[in-house]
């Protein structure tokens, strides 16, 4: 029997049919039309489901449950997508809307930031681990927490928003309308704006070279690049930049201690340029460092697909 696992982005819709192991045989998606109403991009998920099924030749009474990972805040109980700040939804009853469009058997919906943490615990980079917080480092800086096999999320469903600890008080301004956030820090869209801030402080730093190199583009990689080369400008955005990193990783770890911390998101395609000076911070500092057993950092696996196949794997939750 199989499943089908929704990830609902404010780019793209993207669905995928897995087994009930997880492992992903089919995935398709469609562009996510912002200026759509909430029921017509359910019309998009459901014709996503049906285009799976026409393309693999499975029926919908092979497929024993959808899963749904939606941004923002959902309400398991009744059903709803409560919020999302970037696509039409309040308080959508998508349970009710999706079932009259597509004939699931069961319907679970999530968060997507707690789906994909799910499917790095199924089958990703915390695979058999019972304990463990998801980090990625995107455009925000997203999490799910895995306590005893399941996702915790509060008892509102609004819980595991780790982007939105403080590590700098009275610091840059968050979109969350605090000051000093995790992610308005340790997000890719933190570390690009600390890199433009000190390209603008340094005129002649390396920095301005690579950005010429990507089409004027300052990323992710610009800082790490151009340190690389010996810039010293860039290094220094490089050390703040994990060090803030690693001040909000020890407070995970200093709150939870979870056998494993999976950090995902492009900027954790830098590999042991990022992760063994954060593992210096993380070893001097976590609370735990004279104790037996500490916590386990790897990178994340699944990348795009965590959230597909958390989605997909929902229905192991109940």
């Amino acid at each position: 029997m199989y499943t089908i696992g929704i990830d609902l982005g404010g780019t793209n819709i993207k669905a995928g049919l897995c087994d009930r192991e997880g492992k992903l045989l089919k995935k398709m998606s469609l562009p996510t039309n912002r200026e759509a109403t909430a029921d017509s991009i359910t019309d998009a998920m459901a014709k996503l489901c049906y285009m799976l099924l026409d393309e693999t030749g499975i029926t919908a009474e092979q497929v024993d449950w959808v899963g749904i990972a939606a941004p923002g805040t959902v309400d398991l109980e009744k059903g709803l997508v409560v919020f999302c700040n970037n696509i039409p939804f309040f308080n959508y009853p998508m349970e009710k809307e999706f079932c009259k469009r597509f004939p699931a058997k069961k319907l679970f919906l999530e968060n997507d930031a707690n789906a994909a943490a799910l499917g790095e615990v199924i089958c990703g980079g915390a695979k058999g681990v019972k304990n463990a917080v998801i980090v990625t480092l995107g455009t925000g800086v997203g999490s799910g927490i895995i306590i005893d096999g399941k996702i915790y999320s509060g008892f509102n469903y609004a819980g595991g928003e780790i982007g939105h600890i403080v590590i700098q008080m009275n610091g840059r301004d968050c979109t969350c309308g605090r000051k000093g956030c995790f992610e308005a820090y340790s997000s890719a869209t933190g570390l690009i704006k600390t890199t433009k801030e000190a390209m603008d402080a340094n005129n002649d730093s390396a920095m301005w070279a690579v950005a010429e190199e990507n089409g004027g583009k300052v990323n992710g990689q610009t800082a790490f690049i151009a340190a690389r080369k010996g810039d010293a400008a860039a290094k220094q955005v490089v050390d703040s930049y994990i060090e803030s990193l690693a001040c909000g990783i020890i407070n995970i770890i200093n709150i939870f201690q979870p056998e494993v911390i999976c950090i995902g998101g492009g900027v954790s395609n830098e590999g042991d340029n990022l992760f063994l000076p954060l593992m210096e911070y993380v070893d001097k500092e976590q609370y735990s460092r004279y104790c037996d057993k500490t916590t386990d950092i790897r990178i994340a696996l699944l990348g795009n697909d965590a959230g597909i196949i958390g989605a997909a794997m929902l229905g192991n939750q109940q």
